[in-house]
Protein backbone atom coordinates (compact mmCIF):
# COMPACT_ATOMS: atom_id res chain seq x y z
CA UNK A 1 0.00 0.00 0.00
CA UNK A 2 1.22 3.31 -1.05
CA UNK A 3 1.17 6.17 1.53
CA UNK A 4 -1.50 7.56 -1.13
CA UNK A 5 -3.77 4.62 0.02
CA UNK A 6 -3.14 4.94 3.84
CA UNK A 7 -5.99 6.37 5.33
CA UNK A 8 -5.23 9.85 7.29
CA UNK A 9 -4.24 9.55 11.30
CA UNK A 10 -6.86 10.26 13.58
CA UNK A 11 -7.79 13.39 14.32
CA UNK A 12 -6.63 15.00 11.54
CA UNK A 13 -7.72 17.51 9.18
CA UNK A 14 -11.59 16.58 8.56
CA UNK A 15 -11.32 17.72 5.09
CA UNK A 16 -8.16 15.81 4.31
CA UNK A 17 -9.83 12.84 5.35
CA UNK A 18 -12.76 13.07 3.07
CA UNK A 19 -10.84 13.97 0.05
CA UNK A 20 -8.91 10.48 0.97
CA UNK A 21 -12.52 9.02 1.20
CA UNK A 22 -13.54 10.47 -2.17
CA UNK A 23 -10.70 8.07 -3.33
CA UNK A 24 -10.94 5.16 -1.29
CA UNK A 25 -14.61 4.43 -1.03
CA UNK A 26 -15.58 1.97 -3.75
CA UNK A 27 -15.54 -1.19 -1.32
CA UNK A 28 -17.05 0.07 1.61
CA UNK A 29 -19.92 1.80 -0.78
CA UNK A 30 -19.91 -2.07 -2.44
CA UNK A 31 -20.69 -3.37 1.00
CA UNK A 32 -23.17 -0.51 2.23
CA UNK A 33 -25.32 -1.22 -0.72
CA UNK A 34 -28.47 -2.50 1.23
CA UNK A 35 -27.93 0.28 3.87
CA UNK A 36 -27.65 3.06 1.41
CA UNK A 37 -30.47 1.60 -0.57
CA UNK A 38 -32.64 1.51 2.40
CA UNK A 39 -32.04 5.72 3.25
CA UNK A 40 -32.26 6.21 -0.60
CA UNK A 41 -35.72 4.54 -0.12
CA UNK A 42 -36.56 6.66 2.96
CA UNK A 43 -35.71 9.88 1.22
CA UNK A 44 -37.76 8.95 -2.31
CA UNK A 45 -40.83 8.19 0.23
CA UNK A 46 -40.93 11.76 1.72
CA UNK A 47 -39.64 14.10 -1.35
CA UNK A 48 -41.51 14.30 -4.13
CA UNK A 49 -39.26 14.79 -7.92
CA UNK A 50 -41.20 17.86 -8.93
CA UNK A 51 -39.53 20.08 -5.92
CA UNK A 52 -35.97 21.32 -5.25
CA UNK A 53 -33.82 20.05 -2.90
CA UNK A 54 -30.69 21.20 -1.23
CA UNK A 55 -28.26 18.56 0.35
CA UNK A 56 -25.88 19.44 2.98
CA UNK A 57 -22.36 16.86 2.55
CA UNK A 58 -23.88 15.61 -0.43
CA UNK A 59 -20.54 13.56 -0.44
CA UNK A 60 -19.86 12.14 -3.98
CA UNK A 61 -23.59 12.81 -4.81
CA UNK A 62 -25.62 9.46 -5.04
CA UNK A 63 -28.29 10.37 -2.94
CA UNK A 64 -28.93 13.55 -4.67
CA UNK A 65 -29.40 11.73 -7.85
CA UNK A 66 -31.10 9.40 -6.97
CA UNK A 67 -33.76 12.01 -6.23
CA UNK A 68 -33.70 13.00 -9.30
CA UNK A 69 -35.51 16.87 -7.68
CA UNK A 70 -36.59 19.26 -10.51
CA UNK A 71 -33.70 21.64 -8.97
CA UNK A 72 -30.86 19.64 -6.98
CA UNK A 73 -28.08 21.80 -5.47
CA UNK A 74 -25.37 19.44 -3.28
CA UNK A 75 -22.34 20.87 -1.20
CA UNK A 76 -19.55 19.72 0.21
CA UNK A 77 -16.53 21.28 2.07
CA UNK A 78 -14.91 18.38 0.22
CA UNK A 79 -12.95 19.31 -2.91
CA UNK A 80 -12.31 15.64 -3.62
CA UNK A 81 -16.12 14.88 -3.09
CA UNK A 82 -17.20 17.54 -4.85
CA UNK A 83 -15.11 16.34 -8.31
CA UNK A 84 -16.80 12.93 -7.85
CA UNK A 85 -19.89 14.06 -7.39
CA UNK A 86 -19.82 16.09 -10.61
CA UNK A 87 -17.84 12.67 -12.47
CA UNK A 88 -20.63 10.57 -11.76
CA UNK A 89 -23.71 12.70 -11.97
CA UNK A 90 -22.74 16.22 -13.18
CA UNK A 91 -25.08 15.46 -16.48
CA UNK A 92 -27.90 15.01 -14.61
CA UNK A 93 -30.17 17.36 -15.55
CA UNK A 94 -31.52 19.37 -12.65
CA UNK A 95 -27.87 18.76 -10.77
CA UNK A 96 -25.45 21.05 -9.26
CA UNK A 97 -22.56 20.61 -7.05
CA UNK A 98 -21.27 23.15 -5.28
CA UNK A 99 -18.11 23.19 -3.14
CA UNK A 100 -19.05 24.69 -0.06
CA UNK A 101 -18.71 24.90 3.73
CA UNK A 102 -22.17 24.73 5.74
CA UNK A 103 -20.87 26.46 8.89
CA UNK A 104 -20.07 29.50 6.48
CA UNK A 105 -21.94 29.43 3.14
CA UNK A 106 -24.45 32.54 2.39
CA UNK A 107 -27.52 31.09 1.12
CA UNK A 108 -29.44 33.73 -1.47
CA UNK A 109 -32.32 30.92 -2.81
CA UNK A 110 -34.59 28.51 -0.69
CA UNK A 111 -35.60 24.86 -1.12
CA UNK A 112 -38.46 22.82 -0.77
CA UNK A 113 -36.60 19.97 0.93
CA UNK A 114 -33.16 20.75 2.74
CA UNK A 115 -30.86 16.97 3.59
CA UNK A 116 -28.49 16.29 5.92
CA UNK A 117 -27.55 12.75 5.42
CA UNK A 118 -25.37 11.68 8.15
CA UNK A 119 -24.02 14.58 8.43
CA UNK A 120 -24.79 16.14 11.80
CA UNK A 121 -21.92 13.72 13.69
CA UNK A 122 -19.18 15.99 11.76
CA UNK A 123 -20.44 19.03 12.18
CA UNK A 124 -18.18 21.27 15.01
CA UNK A 125 -21.13 23.74 15.19
CA UNK A 126 -24.39 21.44 14.33
CA UNK A 127 -26.78 24.59 15.90
CA UNK A 128 -25.03 27.44 13.82
CA UNK A 129 -25.61 25.22 10.77
CA UNK A 130 -29.10 24.91 11.12
CA UNK A 131 -29.54 28.62 12.12
CA UNK A 132 -28.06 29.39 9.05
CA UNK A 133 -30.10 27.01 7.24
CA UNK A 134 -33.25 29.35 7.76
CA UNK A 135 -32.32 31.23 5.07
CA UNK A 136 -32.60 28.58 2.68
CA UNK A 137 -35.85 27.46 3.82
CA UNK A 138 -39.79 28.85 3.46
CA UNK A 139 -42.75 28.62 5.00
CA UNK A 140 -43.32 25.32 3.41
CA UNK A 141 -39.75 23.91 3.66
CA UNK A 142 -39.07 20.40 5.69
CA UNK A 143 -35.89 19.72 6.77
CA UNK A 144 -34.91 16.06 6.96
CA UNK A 145 -31.98 14.81 9.22
CA UNK A 146 -31.09 11.14 9.52
CA UNK A 147 -28.30 10.25 11.78
CA UNK A 148 -27.10 7.07 13.95
CA UNK A 149 -28.55 6.00 17.01
CA UNK A 150 -25.87 6.21 19.63
CA UNK A 151 -27.25 2.63 20.88
CA UNK A 152 -25.56 1.05 17.20
CA UNK A 153 -21.76 3.46 18.51
CA UNK A 154 -20.37 0.04 19.17
CA UNK A 155 -21.27 -1.54 15.96
CA UNK A 156 -20.37 1.16 13.86
CA UNK A 157 -16.55 0.65 15.47
CA UNK A 158 -17.27 -2.87 14.65
CA UNK A 159 -17.61 -2.11 11.37
CA UNK A 160 -14.61 -0.05 10.96
CA UNK A 161 -12.49 -2.36 11.92
CA UNK A 162 -13.78 -5.71 10.09
CA UNK A 163 -13.66 -3.26 6.75
CA UNK A 164 -17.64 -2.84 6.24
CA UNK A 165 -17.34 1.16 7.10
CA UNK A 166 -14.59 3.67 6.28
CA UNK A 167 -12.53 4.81 8.54
CA UNK A 168 -14.41 7.59 10.75
CA UNK A 169 -12.86 10.75 12.01
CA UNK A 170 -13.86 12.27 15.57
CA UNK A 171 -17.59 12.30 15.24
CA UNK A 172 -20.26 13.69 17.94
CA UNK A 173 -23.03 11.95 17.05
CA UNK A 174 -26.33 13.19 19.72
CA UNK A 175 -29.03 11.80 20.74
CA UNK A 176 -32.70 12.41 19.45
CA UNK A 177 -33.39 14.08 22.55
CA UNK A 178 -30.26 16.33 21.89
CA UNK A 179 -31.38 17.17 17.99
CA UNK A 180 -34.44 18.32 18.90
CA UNK A 181 -33.53 21.08 21.40
CA UNK A 182 -30.86 22.38 18.89
CA UNK A 183 -33.34 22.35 16.35
CA UNK A 184 -36.00 23.99 18.96
CA UNK A 185 -32.84 26.35 19.81
CA UNK A 186 -32.72 27.41 15.75
CA UNK A 187 -36.32 27.94 14.72
CA UNK A 188 -37.16 24.50 13.94
CA UNK A 189 -40.26 22.81 15.20
CA UNK A 190 -40.32 18.94 14.88
CA UNK A 191 -43.08 17.12 13.03
CA UNK A 192 -42.14 13.56 12.45
CA UNK A 193 -39.63 11.56 14.22
CA UNK A 194 -38.70 7.75 13.69
CA UNK A 195 -36.34 5.02 14.08
CA UNK A 196 -35.45 3.10 11.04
CA UNK A 197 -32.75 0.04 9.53
CA UNK A 198 -33.00 -2.76 12.35
CA UNK A 199 -31.33 -4.72 10.11
CA UNK A 200 -29.14 -2.25 7.60
CA UNK A 201 -28.06 -5.03 4.98
CA UNK A 202 -30.54 -6.34 2.01
CA UNK A 203 -30.87 -10.03 3.08
CA UNK A 204 -33.75 -11.44 1.72
CA UNK A 205 -37.10 -12.62 3.59
CA UNK A 206 -35.19 -11.06 6.93
CA UNK A 207 -34.20 -7.31 6.23
CA UNK A 208 -38.24 -6.86 5.23
CA UNK A 209 -39.55 -8.84 8.24
CA UNK A 210 -37.28 -6.59 10.31
CA UNK A 211 -36.94 -2.70 8.73
CA UNK A 212 -41.02 -3.17 7.64
CA UNK A 213 -42.33 -5.07 10.64
CA UNK A 214 -40.50 -5.49 13.54
CA UNK A 215 -38.60 -1.81 13.83
CA UNK A 216 -42.19 -0.50 14.27
CA UNK A 217 -43.14 -3.00 17.60
CA UNK A 218 -42.43 -1.46 21.00
CA UNK A 219 -39.66 -2.27 22.70
CA UNK A 220 -37.54 -2.97 19.39
CA UNK A 221 -38.59 0.16 17.88
CA UNK A 222 -35.84 1.87 19.81
CA UNK A 223 -32.89 0.14 18.33
CA UNK A 224 -33.14 0.86 14.52
CA UNK A 225 -30.18 1.76 13.57
CA UNK A 226 -31.03 5.28 11.95
CA UNK A 227 -33.23 8.21 13.63
CA UNK A 228 -35.24 9.74 11.01
CA UNK A 229 -36.17 13.81 11.80
CA UNK A 230 -38.37 15.77 9.35
CA UNK A 231 -38.67 19.68 10.60
CA UNK A 232 -40.43 22.63 9.74
CA UNK A 233 -38.79 26.68 9.75
CA UNK A 234 -40.92 27.74 12.99
CA UNK A 235 -41.38 31.63 11.81
CA UNK A 236 -43.65 34.08 11.48
CA UNK A 237 -47.28 33.28 9.67
CA UNK A 238 -47.39 31.99 5.93
CA UNK A 239 -50.45 34.57 5.59
CA UNK A 240 -49.18 38.23 5.95
CA UNK A 241 -53.10 39.80 5.69
CA UNK A 242 -56.28 38.28 6.26
CA UNK A 243 -57.33 36.13 3.39
CA UNK A 244 -61.15 34.60 2.32
CA UNK A 245 -61.88 31.35 3.34
CA UNK A 246 -63.96 28.19 1.59
CA UNK A 247 -66.65 26.57 3.79
CA UNK A 248 -67.56 23.35 1.71
CA UNK A 249 -70.63 21.82 2.75
CA UNK A 250 -71.48 18.03 1.50
CA UNK A 251 -74.76 17.94 1.75
CA UNK A 252 -76.94 14.26 1.75
CA UNK A 253 -80.67 14.00 2.91
CA UNK A 254 -79.53 16.86 5.25
CA UNK A 255 -83.00 19.22 3.52
CA UNK A 256 -83.73 20.44 7.35
CA UNK A 257 -79.97 21.87 7.68
CA UNK A 258 -79.19 23.69 4.73
CA UNK A 259 -81.06 27.10 6.33
CA UNK A 260 -79.13 26.90 9.34
CA UNK A 261 -75.77 26.03 8.23
CA UNK A 262 -76.45 29.16 5.98
CA UNK A 263 -77.31 31.24 9.56
CA UNK A 264 -74.46 30.08 11.62
CA UNK A 265 -71.33 29.43 9.57
CA UNK A 266 -69.25 32.82 10.66
CA UNK A 267 -67.32 35.22 8.71
CA UNK A 268 -64.24 33.86 7.81
CA UNK A 269 -60.89 36.61 7.07
CA UNK A 270 -61.34 38.88 4.63
CA UNK A 271 -64.82 36.63 3.81
CA UNK A 272 -66.23 33.63 3.40
CA UNK A 273 -67.27 31.60 0.28
CA UNK A 274 -69.76 28.84 1.27
CA UNK A 275 -70.34 26.16 -1.59
CA UNK A 276 -72.98 23.12 -0.78
CA UNK A 277 -72.33 20.18 -2.63
CA UNK A 278 -75.63 18.10 -3.20
CA UNK A 279 -74.94 13.82 -3.07
CA UNK A 280 -77.95 12.30 -4.54
CA UNK A 281 -80.34 12.65 -1.49
CA UNK A 282 -83.19 11.11 -1.00
CA UNK A 283 -85.12 13.88 -0.06
CA UNK A 284 -85.57 17.31 -1.32
CA UNK A 285 -82.29 18.89 -0.35
CA UNK A 286 -81.26 19.65 -4.15
CA UNK A 287 -84.76 21.20 -4.09
CA UNK A 288 -83.99 23.76 -0.83
CA UNK A 289 -80.26 24.22 -1.19
CA UNK A 290 -81.59 25.88 -4.42
CA UNK A 291 -84.28 27.70 -3.02
CA UNK A 292 -82.13 28.92 0.13
CA UNK A 293 -79.15 30.23 -1.74
CA UNK A 294 -82.00 32.33 -4.14
CA UNK A 295 -83.27 33.88 -0.87
CA UNK A 296 -79.93 34.53 0.81
CA UNK A 297 -78.87 38.22 1.92
CA UNK A 298 -75.98 37.48 4.00
CA UNK A 299 -73.09 38.55 4.58
CA UNK A 300 -71.68 35.28 2.38
CA UNK A 301 -70.88 34.42 -1.68
CA UNK A 302 -72.82 31.55 -1.71
CA UNK A 303 -72.83 28.73 -4.57
CA UNK A 304 -74.28 25.09 -5.17
CA UNK A 305 -73.47 22.36 -7.03
CA UNK A 306 -74.44 18.59 -7.78
CA UNK A 307 -71.60 16.07 -6.88
CA UNK A 308 -70.50 14.47 -10.02
CA UNK A 309 -69.58 10.76 -8.56
CA UNK A 310 -70.66 8.70 -4.98
CA UNK A 311 -69.50 9.42 -1.22
CA UNK A 312 -68.10 12.11 0.70
CA UNK A 313 -64.51 12.27 -0.90
CA UNK A 314 -66.43 12.84 -4.46
CA UNK A 315 -68.32 15.99 -3.13
CA UNK A 316 -65.44 17.23 -1.12
CA UNK A 317 -63.37 16.94 -3.98
CA UNK A 318 -66.04 18.35 -6.51
CA UNK A 319 -66.10 21.73 -3.83
CA UNK A 320 -62.34 22.34 -3.70
CA UNK A 321 -62.08 22.11 -7.40
CA UNK A 322 -64.41 25.23 -7.52
CA UNK A 323 -63.23 27.11 -4.39
CA UNK A 324 -61.91 30.51 -5.29
CA UNK A 325 -59.91 31.58 -2.72
CA UNK A 326 -56.78 30.40 -0.13
CA UNK A 327 -58.58 28.78 2.76
CA UNK A 328 -60.26 25.15 2.03
CA UNK A 329 -62.70 23.86 5.26
CA UNK A 330 -65.26 20.93 5.72
CA UNK A 331 -68.06 21.71 7.58
CA UNK A 332 -70.48 18.66 7.32
CA UNK A 333 -74.24 19.86 7.18
CA UNK A 334 -75.20 17.78 9.97
CA UNK A 335 -74.12 20.48 11.99
CA UNK A 336 -72.98 17.57 14.79
CA UNK A 337 -69.25 20.04 14.97
CA UNK A 338 -70.89 23.36 15.35
CA UNK A 339 -69.82 25.56 12.79
CA UNK A 340 -69.31 28.42 15.22
CA UNK A 341 -65.89 26.71 15.81
CA UNK A 342 -64.63 27.31 12.74
CA UNK A 343 -63.09 30.67 13.79
CA UNK A 344 -60.56 28.22 15.69
CA UNK A 345 -59.77 26.46 13.00
CA UNK A 346 -58.80 30.13 10.83
CA UNK A 347 -56.39 31.13 13.26
CA UNK A 348 -54.89 27.84 13.55
CA UNK A 349 -53.97 27.91 10.15
CA UNK A 350 -53.36 31.64 9.52
CA UNK A 351 -50.88 31.77 12.33
CA UNK A 352 -49.40 28.84 10.88
CA UNK A 353 -49.53 27.15 14.46
CA UNK A 354 -51.17 24.37 12.38
CA UNK A 355 -50.55 23.33 8.22
CA UNK A 356 -53.47 20.79 8.80
CA UNK A 357 -56.08 21.74 11.00
CA UNK A 358 -58.13 18.37 12.19
CA UNK A 359 -61.20 18.86 14.12
CA UNK A 360 -61.52 16.56 17.34
CA UNK A 361 -64.44 15.28 18.24
CA UNK A 362 -62.83 13.40 21.52
CA UNK A 363 -61.42 15.82 23.45
CA UNK A 364 -64.39 17.94 25.24
CA UNK A 365 -67.90 15.60 26.58
CA UNK A 366 -69.98 15.48 23.97
CA UNK A 367 -73.95 15.44 24.10
CA UNK A 368 -75.90 12.33 25.53
CA UNK A 369 -77.32 11.10 21.81
CA UNK A 370 -73.92 12.72 19.59
CA UNK A 371 -71.99 9.56 18.91
CA UNK A 372 -72.81 5.47 19.87
CA UNK A 373 -70.95 3.71 22.16
CA UNK A 374 -69.78 1.28 19.71
CA UNK A 375 -68.58 4.40 17.16
CA UNK A 376 -67.04 6.05 19.85
CA UNK A 377 -64.89 2.90 20.63
CA UNK A 378 -64.55 2.98 16.74
CA UNK A 379 -63.25 6.25 16.53
CA UNK A 380 -60.57 5.87 19.55
CA UNK A 381 -59.34 2.43 17.43
CA UNK A 382 -59.24 3.97 13.57
CA UNK A 383 -57.57 7.47 15.74
CA UNK A 384 -54.44 5.30 17.82
CA UNK A 385 -53.89 3.20 14.55
CA UNK A 386 -53.79 5.86 12.36
CA UNK A 387 -51.55 7.96 14.75
CA UNK A 388 -49.15 4.92 14.04
CA UNK A 389 -49.52 5.31 10.39
CA UNK A 390 -48.93 8.80 9.81
CA UNK A 391 -46.40 8.98 12.48
CA UNK A 392 -47.80 12.29 14.14
CA UNK A 393 -50.53 12.17 16.72
CA UNK A 394 -54.58 12.36 15.71
CA UNK A 395 -56.80 12.61 18.51
CA UNK A 396 -59.77 11.88 15.72
CA UNK A 397 -59.66 10.97 12.58
CA UNK A 398 -63.25 11.04 11.63
CA UNK A 399 -64.03 14.35 12.66
CA UNK A 400 -65.70 15.85 9.31
CA UNK A 401 -64.58 19.42 10.18
CA UNK A 402 -60.67 20.08 8.14
CA UNK A 403 -59.05 23.07 7.31
CA UNK A 404 -55.80 23.71 4.66
CA UNK A 405 -54.50 25.86 2.12
CA UNK A 406 -55.36 25.57 -1.07
CA UNK A 407 -51.91 25.14 -2.41
CA UNK A 408 -51.12 22.23 0.15
CA UNK A 409 -54.41 21.01 -1.00
CA UNK A 410 -52.93 20.72 -4.58
CA UNK A 411 -49.98 19.46 -3.11
CA UNK A 412 -51.80 16.53 -1.29
CA UNK A 413 -53.65 15.18 -4.55
CA UNK A 414 -50.46 14.71 -5.91
CA UNK A 415 -49.29 12.94 -3.30
CA UNK A 416 -51.61 10.69 -2.97
CA UNK A 417 -52.43 10.02 -6.43
CA UNK A 418 -50.21 6.88 -7.13
CA UNK A 419 -52.36 5.40 -4.05
CA UNK A 420 -55.76 5.51 -6.80
CA UNK A 421 -59.26 5.68 -5.11
CA UNK A 422 -59.09 3.63 -1.65
CA UNK A 423 -60.90 6.16 0.30
CA UNK A 424 -64.50 7.30 -0.15
CA UNK A 425 -64.67 9.47 2.71
CA UNK A 426 -61.64 11.76 2.00
CA UNK A 427 -60.46 12.11 5.75
CA UNK A 428 -58.01 9.49 5.55
CA UNK A 429 -56.90 10.76 1.70
CA UNK A 430 -56.86 14.29 3.11
CA UNK A 431 -54.76 12.99 6.97
CA UNK A 432 -52.51 10.31 4.65
CA UNK A 433 -51.12 12.81 1.90
CA UNK A 434 -50.23 15.88 4.85
CA UNK A 435 -48.60 13.24 6.70
CA UNK A 436 -46.64 12.24 3.59
CA UNK A 437 -45.78 16.09 2.77
CA UNK A 438 -44.56 16.56 6.70
CA UNK A 439 -47.12 19.06 7.36
CA UNK A 440 -48.07 19.61 10.68
CA UNK A 441 -51.38 18.19 11.38
CA UNK A 442 -52.75 19.82 15.14
CA UNK A 443 -56.10 18.84 16.32
CA UNK A 444 -58.55 21.42 16.87
CA UNK A 445 -60.99 20.87 19.74
CA UNK A 446 -64.77 21.27 19.08
CA UNK A 447 -68.26 20.38 21.06
CA UNK A 448 -69.75 17.54 19.44
CA UNK A 449 -73.59 17.81 19.71
CA UNK A 450 -76.87 16.27 19.22
CA UNK A 451 -77.98 16.04 15.95
CA UNK A 452 -81.41 17.76 15.18
CA UNK A 453 -82.62 16.94 12.18
CA UNK A 454 -82.56 13.76 9.95
CA UNK A 455 -80.43 10.55 10.40
CA UNK A 456 -76.92 9.75 9.93
CA UNK A 457 -75.53 8.43 6.82
CA UNK A 458 -72.83 6.20 8.13
CA UNK A 459 -73.25 2.70 8.64
CA UNK A 460 -71.33 1.54 11.81
CA UNK A 461 -70.77 -1.81 10.69
CA UNK A 462 -70.33 -1.48 6.87
CA UNK A 463 -68.05 1.88 6.81
CA UNK A 464 -65.92 0.66 9.88
CA UNK A 465 -65.29 -2.68 7.70
CA UNK A 466 -64.09 -0.32 4.80
CA UNK A 467 -62.53 2.11 7.59
CA UNK A 468 -60.44 -1.07 9.04
CA UNK A 469 -59.15 -1.50 5.04
CA UNK A 470 -58.16 1.56 4.45
CA UNK A 471 -56.40 1.66 7.81
CA UNK A 472 -54.68 -1.58 6.85
CA UNK A 473 -54.00 0.25 3.25
CA UNK A 474 -52.06 2.79 5.28
CA UNK A 475 -50.12 0.80 7.31
CA UNK A 476 -49.14 -1.36 4.36
CA UNK A 477 -48.13 1.31 1.77
CA UNK A 478 -47.39 4.53 4.67
CA UNK A 479 -44.76 2.51 7.32
CA UNK A 480 -44.25 -1.39 5.95
CA UNK A 481 -43.80 -1.18 2.15
CA UNK A 482 -44.04 3.29 1.43
CA UNK A 483 -45.10 3.61 -1.90
CA UNK A 484 -42.62 6.59 -3.16
CA UNK A 485 -44.16 9.08 -5.78
CA UNK A 486 -42.83 8.44 -9.12
CA UNK A 487 -39.74 10.13 -10.37
CA UNK A 488 -37.36 10.08 -13.19
CA UNK A 489 -35.38 6.87 -13.95
CA UNK A 490 -31.63 7.62 -13.06
CA UNK A 491 -28.98 5.77 -13.83
CA UNK A 492 -28.77 4.46 -10.10
CA UNK A 493 -32.02 2.61 -10.80
CA UNK A 494 -30.52 0.99 -13.89
CA UNK A 495 -27.41 -0.05 -11.81
CA UNK A 496 -29.30 -1.24 -8.70
CA UNK A 497 -31.27 -3.92 -11.26
CA UNK A 498 -27.79 -5.54 -12.18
Amino acid sequence: MSAADEPPAPGGDLRTHFDWVAAHDAHSRRMQRGFLGQLRAHFRHHIPADESVLELGCGAGDLLAALAPARGVGCDFSPGMIAEARRRHGTQPGLEFRLADAGTVVWTETFDHIVLDYLTGYLPDIAAVLERLQAAAHARTRLHITTLNTLWLPLLRLATATGLAMPQPPSAWLAHDDLFNLLELAGWEVVRFERQQLLPFNIPLLAPLLNRGAVRLPGLRHLGSTLCITARPRRAPPLTAAVACSVIVPARNESGNIRAALERIPVLGRGTEVIFVEGHSRDDTWAVIQREVAAYRGPHRVRALRQPGKGKWDAVHAGFAVAQVEVLVIQDADLTAPPEELPKFYEAIATGRAEFANGSRLIYPMESRAMRFLNLLGNKFFALSLSFVLGQPVKDSLCGTKMLLRRDYERVLRRIKPFGDFDPFGDFNLLFGSALLGLRIRDVPVRYRDRTYGETNISRFRHGWILARMTWFGLWRLRCFPLAPPRPRTKLDADAEK
